[in-house]
Protein backbone atom coordinates (compact mmCIF):
# COMPACT_ATOMS: atom_id res chain seq x y z
CA UNK A 1 0.00 0.00 0.00
CA UNK A 2 2.03 2.31 1.14
CA UNK A 3 4.26 1.81 -2.16
CA UNK A 4 1.30 2.23 -4.10
CA UNK A 5 1.06 5.74 -2.73
CA UNK A 6 4.59 6.78 -3.35
CA UNK A 7 3.99 5.75 -6.88
CA UNK A 8 1.24 7.67 -6.78
CA UNK A 9 2.37 10.62 -5.22
CA UNK A 10 5.47 10.89 -7.77
CA UNK A 11 3.18 10.71 -10.66
CA UNK A 12 1.25 13.99 -9.58
CA UNK A 13 4.79 15.54 -8.79
CA UNK A 14 6.01 15.04 -12.57
CA UNK A 15 2.48 16.24 -13.77
CA UNK A 16 3.21 19.08 -12.00
CA UNK A 17 6.74 19.72 -12.97
CA UNK A 18 5.69 18.80 -17.13
CA UNK A 19 3.01 21.25 -15.98
CA UNK A 20 5.13 24.09 -15.09
CA UNK A 21 7.51 23.35 -18.18
CA UNK A 22 7.82 26.77 -19.96
CA UNK A 23 9.90 28.13 -22.95
CA UNK A 24 9.41 31.58 -23.55
CA UNK A 25 12.92 32.33 -25.16
CA UNK A 26 11.67 29.36 -28.21
CA UNK A 27 8.56 30.90 -28.00
CA UNK A 28 9.50 34.54 -28.86
CA UNK A 29 11.94 33.03 -31.24
CA UNK A 30 8.95 31.38 -33.32
CA UNK A 31 6.98 34.48 -33.10
CA UNK A 32 9.34 35.51 -35.69
CA UNK A 33 7.87 33.12 -38.27
CA UNK A 34 4.97 34.73 -40.09
CA UNK A 35 3.62 31.70 -40.06
CA UNK A 36 3.45 31.23 -36.09
CA UNK A 37 0.32 31.40 -34.70
CA UNK A 38 0.15 32.74 -31.17
CA UNK A 39 -3.03 31.32 -28.96
CA UNK A 40 -4.66 32.30 -25.84
CA UNK A 41 -5.98 29.50 -24.09
CA UNK A 42 -7.98 31.55 -21.07
CA UNK A 43 -11.46 31.96 -21.20
CA UNK A 44 -12.82 34.82 -23.31
CA UNK A 45 -13.91 36.52 -20.28
CA UNK A 46 -10.16 36.84 -19.47
CA UNK A 47 -9.22 37.10 -23.36
CA UNK A 48 -10.99 39.90 -23.81
CA UNK A 49 -9.74 41.73 -20.13
CA UNK A 50 -6.44 41.79 -22.11
CA UNK A 51 -4.41 39.90 -24.68
CA UNK A 52 -1.23 39.73 -26.64
CA UNK A 53 -1.41 41.67 -29.82
CA UNK A 54 -2.02 39.01 -32.97
CA UNK A 55 -3.52 36.51 -30.36
CA UNK A 56 -6.38 34.60 -31.10
CA UNK A 57 -8.32 32.69 -28.25
CA UNK A 58 -9.38 29.26 -28.22
CA UNK A 59 -10.12 28.06 -24.25
CA UNK A 60 -8.17 25.21 -23.03
CA UNK A 61 -10.41 22.42 -23.10
CA UNK A 62 -11.82 23.51 -26.08
CA UNK A 63 -8.67 23.48 -28.07
CA UNK A 64 -8.84 19.99 -29.33
CA UNK A 65 -12.35 20.12 -30.94
CA UNK A 66 -11.28 23.44 -32.70
CA UNK A 67 -7.91 24.00 -33.37
CA UNK A 68 -8.67 22.42 -37.25
CA UNK A 69 -10.69 25.29 -37.92
CA UNK A 70 -7.70 27.44 -37.26
CA UNK A 71 -4.38 25.53 -37.84
CA UNK A 72 -5.41 22.40 -40.21
CA UNK A 73 -0.95 22.21 -40.78
CA UNK A 74 -0.23 20.52 -38.28
CA UNK A 75 3.31 21.47 -39.09
CA UNK A 76 2.38 25.01 -38.76
CA UNK A 77 4.30 26.99 -35.47
CA UNK A 78 1.69 26.76 -32.57
CA UNK A 79 2.82 29.10 -29.55
CA UNK A 80 0.57 28.75 -26.63
CA UNK A 81 0.16 31.01 -23.44
CA UNK A 82 -2.35 31.34 -20.49
CA UNK A 83 -2.40 32.91 -17.08
CA UNK A 84 0.56 31.16 -15.70
CA UNK A 85 1.60 28.58 -18.17
CA UNK A 86 -0.26 25.91 -16.57
CA UNK A 87 -3.16 25.70 -18.67
CA UNK A 88 -1.22 25.86 -21.47
CA UNK A 89 0.85 23.22 -21.08
CA UNK A 90 -2.43 21.02 -20.77
CA UNK A 91 -2.99 22.47 -24.13
CA UNK A 92 0.38 21.58 -24.84
CA UNK A 93 -0.08 17.90 -24.39
CA UNK A 94 -3.71 18.23 -26.39
CA UNK A 95 -2.78 18.94 -29.98
CA UNK A 96 0.41 17.26 -29.39
CA UNK A 97 -1.10 14.19 -28.93
CA UNK A 98 -3.62 14.98 -32.23
CA UNK A 99 -0.31 15.26 -34.16
CA UNK A 100 0.79 18.82 -34.24
CA UNK A 101 4.66 19.29 -33.88
CA UNK A 102 6.08 22.39 -33.17
CA UNK A 103 3.41 23.37 -30.02
CA UNK A 104 5.92 26.02 -27.86
CA UNK A 105 3.99 26.82 -23.90
CA UNK A 106 5.24 30.16 -23.82
CA UNK A 107 3.82 30.60 -20.16
CA UNK A 108 1.83 33.04 -18.65
CA UNK A 109 0.60 36.65 -20.00
CA UNK A 110 1.82 38.83 -17.69
CA UNK A 111 4.99 37.47 -17.97
CA UNK A 112 4.89 37.69 -21.79
CA UNK A 113 3.78 40.98 -22.55
CA UNK A 114 6.65 42.93 -20.92
CA UNK A 115 9.12 41.00 -23.16
CA UNK A 116 6.77 41.46 -26.55
CA UNK A 117 6.73 45.25 -26.03
CA UNK A 118 10.25 45.04 -25.45
CA UNK A 119 10.57 43.55 -28.40
CA UNK A 120 13.08 40.71 -27.27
Amino acid sequence: MRLAILFLTGLFTLADARAAEVDQAAALETLQDEDSLLIDVRSAEEFADGALPGAINLEHDRIAERIASVAPDKDRPLVLYCRSGRRSSFAQDKLQALGYSRVINAGGYDDLLPLLERGE
